[in-house]
């Protein structure tokens, strides 16, 4: 693996995503949107991505989240094509109804390039960890905060993670691979949790 070098173009994205999510909270909890941007970017680095990727990690629910296509627009213009394509790529269109715009996302993670995948792995890892700490503190009321609930929110992780499966290609780098499993022995975990996990 590469050493990853971070310069400028990563440092005006820590900034830029700060300033578009300041106000913005994980649905969770009471925790500032920004701790997962920079959680996702961290994996991004740690399994192997470079800069632009980790800066398109920073970005990737910018679109989504801040502003659409005017947000799209900006990071082209300022972070340059390569980042808006990776941000596009796991950007869902929230528009659509919930059920539409998960299958859309699930579909189009299945011809997505290695970095994009990476970005979504990094994302939906960092999510489960997250749901696993609030469900051992606070148990099962924490799926009320979510629109899928829980049975759908666990449908649609388990759908984004066979779709990240069959999209594996023998070119992969093996951090994406691990990555991948790593999000699946996660899921495991979520999808057995007890109120006996509780932390007491």
């Amino acid at each position: 693996m590469t050493p990853c070098q971070l310069g400028s173009a990563f440092q005006s994205a820590l900034n830029f995503a700060f300033s578009l999510h300041i106000e913005q909270r994980r649905k969770s909890g009471d925790i500032p949107y920004f701790s997962h941007l920079m959680g996702v970017a961290a994996l991004v680095l740690e399994y192997g991505g470079d800069e632009a990727t980790a800066v398109a990690a920073l970005l990737h629910d910018a679109v989504e989240d801040q502003g659409g296509e005017a947000t799209d627009t900006l990071i082209e213009r300022v972070f340059g094509h390569r980042v808006a394509t990776l941000v596009r790529a796991c950007t869902e269109d929230k528009a659509l109804p919930w059920q539409e715009r998960k299958q859309q996302y699930i579909d189009h993670i299945e011809h997505a390039s290695a970095e994009a995948r990476l970005i979504c792995a990094a994302d939906k890892l960092h999510n489960l960890r997250t749901m696993l700490t609030h469900l051992r503190i606070r148990g099962d009321g924490v799926w009320a905060r979510f629109r899928g609930g829980r049975d759908k929110s666990l449908w649609y992780y388990g759908a984004v993670l066979d779709a990240l499966k069959a999209s594996a290609r023998e070119d992969d780098p093996p951090e994406l691979t691990y990555l991948v499993d790593e999000l699946g022995r996660s899921l495991e975990e979520l999808t057995s949790f007890s109120d006996s996990a509780l932390v007491r």
